[in-house]
This record gives structure tokens, C-alpha cells and sequence, in this order.
């Protein structure tokens, strides 16, 4: 009887779990729901007739810039993405080694992790600037200067800001994946070692592997941030090289145009949000067929 009395006293009362979640369910709504509505409303309603219309998403489209845009952007994580990896794992692994001075390298690497965008695109500018260290060197040994970031030049621009990139995000990738390497017990090595595995072998059938989870987390992190690219460009080329985030920050900004810059917005949401669902069904199919 005391347990039933206790169960309807309780039906009337609010439990305590509620008021620890509350706050967090105020601020994301404050935060994410509130603005993304804003956001879809801008998108899709005329600015003069204060109608639903599609006339933003025309004036976008139709815009020259908005197709360099997605180009650009697209390439930019088509070839910088698999490059971090590649240099992350790389990297990783010799931390994983543990070679002398391995502990001065992982903070060496980290560095770029507190530059921020802005200023990693001033440090690379002063390294491709028509009068900068690069040519220098170039002139010291008898060739000729070459303008880096000339817009006659859209592959070395992208050459350039995509290096930049790399140096900049590449930390990132490689805290996630020495975290995730660290969950690897040795046992599983050592015992593939004892059994005759090559090195390539158990990188390839145990390591990489047990490291998916991980690599899934950075490459859906790593590829939302590629998207939102834009000071890094910008320093290094203004509006020569242009990126959708890029884009999105002219119509709201020197075109005063908050409509269609919420359109640039959403593309750039459901680009990120379809790739990340890619992701998480491809390493989720190939997890599978590893544990089956």
C-alpha cells in the first residue's frame, strides 16, 4: 500500500530530471531551433511581397558567382579531406611509435589547433604574396617570381588556399585519431605480431578496423568545418576564390540581401547533412561486414 500511495503522490509531481535538462533545452532552442526557422522563413519568403516564393532561391541560382562557389567548395573537400587523413594517420602512427622527442612532435603538430582561421590565412599570405617569402626564395635562386594569387591564376589560388587548409585543420583530424589509437588495446598487435602479421598487414586488418569509429567522428566533423570555409580564402584571395560560406557572407553583408544569403545557408546545411548521412551508412555497412 505505501508503494502505491508513493506512485500517486508522485504522478503529480514534476520530476527533478526535468529541471536539470531544462536549461540545455531552452539554450538549443534559443541557439539552433529559433534561428534555423528564421532561417527557412527568410529562404522562402519575397522580400517585397512578404509572400511565399521561390524568387531567392532564382536570384541565388541565377547568380554567376553561386556555381564557382559550389565548385570550389566541392573541390576543396574532395582534395583536402583525404589529404588530412592520410597525414593525420601518418602521423599518428609515428606518435604510436613512440620515437625520441615524440611527445615535442604531438605538441609541434597541435599548433596550428590555436591559430585561428583568419590568421592562418595571413600567415600563408605572407608566404604567396607577390613580395613575399616565397618568391624571395624563388629570387634568391635565380627564377622568376610567379603571382601566386592572381586571379588569371584559379589553380594556383586554390593551390594556395587549399595548403593552407591543410596546415591549418590537419591538427584537428590528428587529436581525434591518437585519441582513438589510444583505444586500441596492444594485445590485439602483439598477438598478430606473434601469429607472423606484417606491420601493413595488421595496419590494414586490425588497426584501421578498430580505428573506424573514430575516423567516422573526424570525417563528419572535419568535412561540416570544410564547408564553412571562408577566412582562409579570403585572406589569401578576397573574393578571387570564392566558397559558398564566402558567398553567403556577401549577400548578407555588401549586398544586404539576408533572403538569399538564407538560401546559401541552407545549401550549405543540406550539403553537410547529406554527407554526413553518407558517412555514417557507409563506415556503419563496412563495420558490419568486418564484426560478420
Amino acid at each position: 500500500m505505501s508503494v502505491v500511495r508513493h506512485n500517486l503522490r508522485s504522478r503529480g509531481r514534476i520530476s527533478p530530471a526535468i529541471w536539470l535538462v531544462l536549461p540545455s533545452a531552452v539554450l538549443m532552442i534559443f541557439l539552433f531551433a529559433y534561428p534555423m526557422a528564421e532561417g527557412f522563413r527568410a529562404a522562402f519568403v519575397d522580400p517585397d511581397t512578404a509572400t511565399v516564393s521561390l524568387r531567392n532561391w532564382d536570384r541565388m541560382v541565377s547568380d554567376p558567382q553561386f556555381w564557382a562557389a559550389v565548385r570550389n567548395t566541392l573541390l576543396l573537400i574532395v582534395v583536402v579531406i583525404p589529404l588530412q587523413f592520410v597525414l593525420a594517420l601518418t602521423m599518428s602512427l609515428i606518435l604510436q611509435a613512440k620515437p625520441r622527442g615524440s611527445a615535442v612532435y604531438f605538441y609541434l603538430w597541435a599548433i596550428p589547433l590555436a591559430v585561428s582561421d583568419l590568421a592562418a590565412g595571413l600567415v600563408w599570405l605572407s608566404i604567396f604574396a607577390d613580395r613575399g617569402y616565397l618568391n624571395s626564395v624563388l629570387l634568391s635562386l635565380g627564377v622568376q617570381p610567379f603571382s601566386w594569387l592572381s586571379y588569371m591564376s584559379p589553380g594556383t589560388q586554390f593551390m594556395a588556399v587549399a595548403t593552407a587548409e591543410i596546415w591549418r585543420a590537419t591538427a584537428l583530424v590528428l587529436v581525434i585519431v591518437v585519441s582513438g589509437l589510444q583505444g586500441i588495446p596492444k594485445e590485439y598487435d602483439e598477438a598478430a605480431s606473434v601469429l607472423g602479421a606484417t606491420y601493413w598487414q595488421r595496419l590494414w586488418q586490425i588497426t584501421l578496423p578498430l580505428l573506424r569509429p573514430s575516423l567516422q567522428v573526424a570525417l563528419i566533423l572535419r568535412t561540416i568545418l570544410a564547408f564553412q570555409t571562408f577566412a582562409v580564402a579570403q585572406a589569401l584571395t578576397g573574393e578571387g576564390f570564392p566558397l559558398l560560406v564566402g558567398e553567403t557572407y556577401r549577400w548578407y553583408s555588401a549586398l544586404n540581401n539576408s533572403n538569399v544569403a538564407s538560401a546559401y545557408a541552407l545549401v550549405i546545411m543540406g550539403i553537410s547533412m547529406l554527407t554526413a548521412f553518407i558517412y555514417l551508412h557507409v563506415l556503419r555497412d563496412q563495420s558490419r561486414q568486418v564484426t560478420s
